[in-house]
């Protein structure tokens, strides 16, 4: 699926990289540390899918919507990370589905700090189209528009934030 909008946001990690492991870190972070990363995030939790790949399930409500993300793990590295998303969107409209796909990398910038790239990318699936269309919405590009400047502002709280709980648990070890 083609995307509709995308954002990309970097955040700074004091840590040598050879201590960080961005899909450990996605796929044990908690409840509360997931809610303390940005005031729209309500929870998060982890799965399995049927073949073995883990999902992080993450609630957040942005601009009005409540979104419900079943992330499942795509790329696995220590310093890449990709998961991939049918998410759940409930608004004033009703209830619909987006894709979304969020990528975590980490690169070093000496020996003792990183930098941390969140990118989130949002395509419309078929359902979410036929939504707007029965509320009688036809001006795609407000839509793109509006979704782009809240992911945006979403991204840019969130990412500092999510370096800081990263690199805290490089520094304590908590991958070694």
């Amino acid at each position: 699926m083609e995307s509709f909008t995308e954002s990309t946001a970097t955040a700074i990690i004091n840590a040598p990289l050879e201590t960080i492991n961005l899909t450990e870190w996605l796929f044990t972070l908690q409840d509360k540390e997931y809610q303390e990363c940005s005031a729209s995030h309500i929870a998060a939790g982890n799965s399995v899918a049927e073949d073995g790949r883990r999902i992080s399930i993450n609630v957040e409500q942005i601009a009005g919507n409540l979104l419900i993300q079943h992330y499942v793990e795509d790329i696995s590295e220590k310093d890449h990370c990709t998961v991939n998303s049918v998410s759940d969107s409930l608004s004033p409209l009703g209830r619909t589905t987006l894709i979304i796909k969020w990528e975590l990398k980490v690169r070093k910038r000496s020996d003792s700090s990183c930098e941390l790239s969140n990118h989130v990318v949002i395509s419309l699936t078929e359902h979410f189209l036929q939504l707007l269309k029965e509320a009688g919405i036809s001006d795609l590009e407000s839509i793109r528009i509006g979704m782009k400047d809240n992911l945006e502002a979403h991204n840019k709280e969130e990412t500092p934030l999510f370096a800081v709980n990263i690199e805290k648990k490089a520094l304590s070890g908590t991958w070694s």
